[in-house]
């Protein structure tokens, strides 16, 4: 039996988080909102949040650590409070929510399978931003050995969480890379990925925290990463399918 819960990470993005927790109500999920040490203003939006809805519930760190940070810590506390999946969902308000309802039906026929939004983007999509994708979705490409993670850094997905408690450890990135590298260290653990396409909007008064130098960089060091222990983790993910073909 399944037991999702939808996962916000937040750093002072009060002023759409009370959109998108409205729309997420119409699911009849629970949601963990994660406060990455965001400034007393977004915590008041939070607590106004779960006092109005008694589905929703909130931890906080005490400093602003990352996204990655704040959903490591989101992952580990729905896992112990014994949920079996994590909808992760931006408190930007980026993602089409719209498209949960197929998120959610094709998560009921792969429960095992990390589902992820193919971003599909308008013209608003900053051209930095854009070209940066293509960038990491060639180097993932070399760090997998193939073209089956067509997208790496949308960070609309349903996470698995018991088939993930072998990859968590391994998973350093604690900012803007964690998306990335969660994505490539699940496909080495042979966790199966698919992909729903969604809209992503980029509104002129939104407020991103994505840092075009330090983040770039991060992401190029965790490339280096993948790179060299891509010839760890490769042949033995190649070398187990072999011996789950020869078995059937």
């Amino acid at each position: 039996m399944t037991k999702p819960c939808f996962l916000i990470p937040i750093y002072n993005h009060g002023e759409t988080l009370v959109s998108v927790v409205s729309e997420l109500a119409v699911y009849g999920i629970n949601c963990l909102i994660v406060d990455d040490g965001s400034d007393q203003k977004t915590k008041a939006v939070i607590n106004h949040i779960c006092q109005q809805y008694s589905w929703v519930k909130s931890i906080s760190l005490a400093l602003n650590s990352g996204k990655g940070a704040a959903i490591m810590n989101g992952f580990q506390y729905l896992y112990h409070h014994h949920y079996t999946h994590a909808i992760q969902v931006d408190a930007d308000h980026q993602h089409d929510l719209n498209d949960l309802s197929k998120f959610l039906t094709l998560f009921q026929y792969h429960p095992n399978s990390l589902i992820s939004g193919k971003s599909i983007y308008d013209k608003s999509v900053p051209k930095a931003r854009l070209h940066g994708r293509k960038i990491t979705n060639f180097w993932v490409a070399i760090e997998t050995w193939s073209t089956r993670l067509v997208e790496s850094m949308c960070g609309f997905r349903i996470y698995p969480l018991n088939p993930l408690q072998s990859v968590l450890p391994k998973v350093s990135g604690r900012r803007m890379e964690f998306d990335i590298e969660i994505m490539v260290k699940a496909y080495w653990q042979a966790i199966d990925v698919k992909y729903i396409p969604t809209q992503i909007n980029y509104p002129k008064s939104g407020q991103s925290h994505f840092r075009l130098w330090k983040d770039n960089v991060r992401i190029s060091w965790l490339h280096t990463r993948l790179f060299f222990a891509m010839f760890y983790y490769m042949p033995r993910l190649h070398l187990k399918k072999l011996i789950n073909r020869h078995d059937k």
